[in-house]
């Protein structure tokens, strides 16, 4: 049929597909990889030494509301470097094929994509109703795996430090921002102050710092960059006035006094 789908169009030049299988929830497209050398991902050495081959079972983009897998025949090759860490990898056709994941690069793309628009447990629903298998744990893996892989994005000499929860109530984490430009530089682990620490010692240019109330920020701060200036932000700079006046009114205002057995008895408010 001159007006049929051809897949073939939408797949690397380096991968042929050899069958497609489908069925009323699923299709299976078989392929195989053209190419007849790879890069080593740790030195970047072309390598031409096949050292074995085995099938990969990837999910790809659903096809018209179907869930959609990759089968692939891709070949192991041997680091012809020496000195290079790593014996044998797997090819990724030019990242299409991402190393040891269980999806295309693209798929991955789509998913990450939606889960910084949505969230991790939304957009995973939205990926269900997609036929799209995936869930919000793998998401956030997924997210997990693509920032630590991202080099450090540089900072001025105005930053901002905040808390915020991985898991509400249970696990917290520590974000950095630049001030100038508003964007995130750094998430780190914790929130006791150990790990701002260890990131201001990298960043020793940092001029101000504009923080909320918390001690192990400020400890933090004042033990690595003595001389940088904190600031209290807007919202916990009104906490802080609020709390002097309650206190304030408190020490001054007496509601009643009661004289009993030679004393007095103060109620404040």
């Amino acid at each position: 049929m001159k007006d049929a789908l051809d897949l073939q169009k939408f797949y690397p030049v380096e991968i042929s597909i050899t069958e497609v299988i489908q069925n009323e929830k699923e299709i299976y497209i078989y392929v195989s990889v053209q190419s007849k050398n790879c890069t080593c991902p740790k030195c970047g050495v072309i390598s031409e030494h096949k050292h074995g081959t085995y099938k990969r079972k990837l999910q790809d983009l659903p096809i018209l509301g179907r869930t959609t897998y990759l089968i692939v025949n891709v070949y192991e090759y041997q680091c012809d470097n020496s000195s290079c860490d790593v014996t044998t990898f797997v090819e990724n056709v030019d990242g299409f094929l991402n190393y040891y994941s269980r999806m295309t690069e693209r798929c991955e793309d789509f998913i990450c994509t939606l889960a910084l628009e949505t969230s991790c447990e939304g957009s995973a629903r939205i990926c269900r109703s997609m036929n799209l298998k995936t869930s919000g744990d793998s998401i956030i893996r997924l997210l997990t795996k693509r920032y630590v892989t991202q080099p450090e994005v540089p900072c001025g000499s105005i930053i901002g430090v905040d808390d915020f929860a991985f898991k509400k109530r249970h696990t917290y984490g520590t974000i950095i921002v630049d001030e100038t430009t508003h964007q995130p530089v750094a998430i780190l682990d914790g929130r006791d102050g150990k790990t701002l620490k260890e990131w201001l010692s990298k960043n020793k240019h940092v001029k101000t710092v504009t923080r909320d109330r918390a001690s192990a920020y400020s400890v933090a701060i004042k033990e690595i960059l003595p001389d940088a200036m904190q600031i209290a932000d807007r919202f916990h700079l009104h906490q802080n006035l609020l709390e002097a006046i309650r206190n304030t009114i408190n020490s001054v205002l007496f509601i009643w006094m009661d004289f009993q057995n030679s004393g007095y008895f103060i109620q404040t408010i």
